[in-house]
């Protein structure tokens, strides 16, 4: 055989050159970096370092003024949301967005009737609300309890949180963003959810966290990107990338 062997693979998500300005304020200033198939990335930063900013260009809620988004090689740059959750990207917000009139398992049975579903499942998935119970169980919903059938509106921050995650993975997507999903939980509730988190991976799911826990996200992640000012400042392991002097300036820097 000829040649040296190797195997050329491309990265399960490539962003490159990516800016986005508002007003004349760079959000995004020329970020890249790549991801591969089953790893999970922490992205930290102050507060307003872009990290949404970030996602929201990735997943198609925000056009880029420039640079390109490459998603197992396609280029999805600037599509419609839609059409990025069909190809296999689902995510979560910071501030959670329920169907706030409706009972919590049927918040989860939308997603379960979207064309992406559809697709994979060649439109036999049997009973829906079963699918959709499970899946709240999994995230943390106790099975014998009501709380799965109360409207979302007067479910506490803990529930919503864990819901936000239930209706992000009833999507099956391949790369799952989760924006600041620990925010507001308590320590107890975080730890039933770290395990939810271990087992998409375990299931193979690529998974981007935004986060400003920074203890409870080490502990789970591979790799750590930093922005600050919508710049990347620093890439890594958890450890080497807190021992940035850059990373420390920008975080000592932001408080009062």
């Amino acid at each position: 055989m000829g040649g040296s062997g190797k195997i050329e693979t491309q990265p399960f998500i490539k962003i490159a050159n990516l800016s986005k300005s508002f007003g004349g304020v760079k959000a995004i200033d020329d970020v890249g970096f790549e991801i591969s198939e089953g790893e999970l990335l922490g992205i930290i930063g102050p507060n307003g370092s872009g990290k949404t900013t970030l996602v929201n260009l990735i997943t198609g809620f925000v056009k880029p003024d420039s640079g390109t988004v490459l998603f197992k090689g396609k280029d999805i740059t600037g599509l419609p949301p839609y059409r990025i959750v069909r190809m296999g990207i689902s995510r979560t917000f910071q501030m959670v967005k329920p169907f706030f009139q409706l009972p919590a398992y049927k918040n989860i049975i939308i997603p379960l009737y979207s064309p992406r579903v559809k697709a994979m499942k060649g439109g036999a998935y049997g009973d829906r609300d079963a699918v959709a119970l499970d899946l709240l169980e999994e995230v943390g919903f106790e099975r014998d309890s009501r709380v799965a059938y109360k409207p979302a509106s007067v479910l506490p921050q803990g529930y919503l949180k864990r819901l936000e995650l239930a209706k992000a993975m009833a999507l099956d997507p391949e790369l799952i963003i989760l924006d600041e999903l620990f925010s507001g939980l308590s320590l107890a509730e975080v730890a039933g959810i770290v395990p939810v988190i271990e087992k998409l991976r375990f299931q193979g799911k690529t998974i981007i966290m935004i986060e400003h826990r920074l203890k409870e996200l080490f502990r789970i992640v591979d790799r750590v990107l930093v922005l600050n000012f919508g710049r990347k400042i620093a890439e890594g392991l958890p450890q080497e990338v807190m021992n940035s002097e850059e990373v420390k300036k920008a975080y000592l820097g932001s408080e009062t």
